[in-house]
């Protein structure tokens, strides 16, 4: 046994221990054969050989599973050794990173109405009744409620469905004039090709005395707004409804596609709607306590101007991290 132990602790490699394994405890093995001697043996003298035989074994047994674990912990020794790479070495071929679409279009918005002087106001993504519809001339019942589509949580809270809340808690808590956009995420039950559950808003808002705000002015800020994020286009609006703002009208520009000549993409009418906006309704200034003012708003979907811009046909492509689309934005 001696000779078969020696010749385990010496073995050099996995694959040389399980051949001597095989060679000293397989079906033809030596210690195997020994066995098999038991047959043969006078009765009285079976109980010690067959003892014999079983220490052997254990102690065979414990010397491969000992080397075993020598062997495999040197194997994988190696293997690391072997594949270990150096993270500190500077490789050129490292892909730059990219802007997600939305991000970036979300910047430009926010950077140009900034420059306005146009202050970033932020809100919770769970709201109230109040902050989310009922300041903002949609009491309860009200049909145009069912426009939005709305994610109702157990305790009679809501998923935002659209960043005016933020306007609601900003006129609450400060005092005119307000010049605001409120840019975040918002949540409506809709998933096509031109909506998702999730998406984007950004809304504007303005707040001054009676005499110093119209929609003159909102046009005026509006059209220079598209030109800046399109380019050379015709913009104009047509009335429209909203129950936080009256008068209240949809904005179009001319298809940056076909340039107003008419195509798939604006359903061949020349035209593309980007946002909505409207004079704030009497009774949105009524929730809120202002006497004496008057404003405009107007909201955007972020998304849809990031499609525009970047030519996406599919909504849902901005959400699927697909890197073979966000590498075309480096």
């Amino acid at each position: 046994m001696k000779e078969w132990i020696e010749k385990i602790t010496n073995a050099n490699s996995l694959e040389e221990l399980e051949s001597l394994r095989v060679e000293i405890l397989g079906k033809k093995g030596v210690l195997t054969a020994e066995f098999a001697k038991l047959k043969t043996i006078p009765n009285e003298e079976k109980k010690a050989f067959a003892q014999n035989l079983n220490e052997q074994k254990i102690a065979i047994t414990e010397a491969i599973d000992n080397k075993k674990v020598v062997l495999e912990e040197d194997a994988l020794n190696k293997k690391l050794e072997a594949e270990k790479i150096d993270v500190t070495r500077f490789n050129n071929e490292v892909s730059s990173a990219a802007v997600h679409p939305v991000i970036d279009t979300m910047d430009r918005i926010i950077t140009y109405f900034q420059n306005l002087n146009f202050a970033v106001e932020e809100g919770p993504l769970v709201e109230d009744d109040f902050h989310n519809f009922e300041a903002l001339n949609l009491p309860k019942y009200h049909p145009a409620r069912d426009m939005q589509d709305t994610f109702y949580n157990k305790d009679f809270t809501v998923l935002r469905t659209h960043t005016s809340p933020v306007q609601i808690r900003t006129m609450l808590n400060q005092k005119p004039p307000i010049r605001m956009i409120a840019p975040g995420t918002v949540f409506r039950r809709d998933f096509d090709l031109t909506h998702t559950p999730m998406f984007h808003q950004v809304e504007g808002l303005v707040v001054d005395s009676e005499d110093k705000v119209s929609f003159a002015n909102l046009k005026h800020v509006l059209v220079e707004f598209l030109q800046h994020m399109f380019g050379d286009v015709e913009v104009r609006f047509r009335p429209s409804f909203f129950p936080f703002t009256e008068p209240s009208a949809e904005v179009d520009i001319s298809c940056v596609f076909c340039k107003g000549e008419g195509c798939r993409v604006c359903s061949h009418t020349g035209w593309l709607e980007v946002l909505g906006c409207g004079v704030v309704d009497p009774n949105v200034f009524k929730a809120v306590g202002y006497e004496n003012v008057s404003g405009y708003a107007f909201g955007l979907g972020v998304e849809r101007f990031a499609m525009l811009i970047h030519n996406i046909g599919d909504l849902r492509s901005l959400f699927e991290s697909d890197l073979k689309l966000l590498g075309q934005f480096k």
